[in-house]
């Protein structure tokens, strides 16, 4: 059941949500995604905060009811995979979500706080430096699972690192080839960003 809401949780369209009550379809603007960056393009910087947010909550939420509850490693790398994978492949969108970056990253800040806000800042380190979240993205989903074990974290919360990483990383195959090609969208711009 925790697993199930852990899904159903994470396949609220939090972007399109945003976006209908500023009175704009995210989708038709952009690059089409529901994530922060596009929804910055479609309806600015307010709109992307409370976007990232939401997003965030998303993978928090599941994974602190769960540990609330008392259940361990394994039901909580289960339950923060399940946010990841909804926001991606949400049931309410016909499985055509987001990319996973900000829910990835509230699922890692409640799995372990310390870890979990240093990855959330070297994606803003990468991203402001280098004007693309999308290599931020890819930055941090690759950093992610030596964090997580150089730092000793539970074997299920690496595993969640890769697996969830490798979901990451394949919503965000275009934007690697896109990066490849030197026509990858920034972020802050009329072109935009990588989500």
């Amino acid at each position: 059941m925790l697993i199930l809401l852990g899904y159903l949780l994470g396949s609220v369209p939090t972007g399109i949500l945003v976006g209908r009550a500023c009175g704009v379809d995210v989708r038709k603007v952009g690059s089409g995604n529901i994530g922060t960056a596009n929804v910055m393009r479609a309806a600015g910087k307010g709109a992307a905060a409370l976007t990232m947010l939401g997003d965030m909550l998303k993978g928090i939420v599941p994974v602190v009811g769960a540990r609330a509850l008392g259940e361990g490693p394994w039901v909580l790398a289960a339950v923060a995979l399940a946010a990841v994978v909804g926001h991606c492949w949400p049931v309410f969108l016909r499985f055509k979500g987001g990319k996973g970056v900000a829910t990835g990253a509230g699922t890692s800040i409640a799995l372990v706080p310390a870890v979990g806000l240093g990855m959330f800042a070297l994606w803003w380190v990468v991203a402001l430096a280098s004007r693309y979240t999308s290599l931020a993205a890819i930055v941090v989903t690759v950093v992610s699972p030596f964090a997580f074990w150089l730092t000793g974290q539970p074997l299920p919360y690496v595993l969640y690192t890769l697996v969830g990483g490798a979901a990451v990383l394949w919503r965000h195959r275009e934007n690697a080839r896109a990066l490849l090609r030197g026509t990858e969208r920034k972020f802050g711009g009329r072109s935009g960003g990588g989500g």
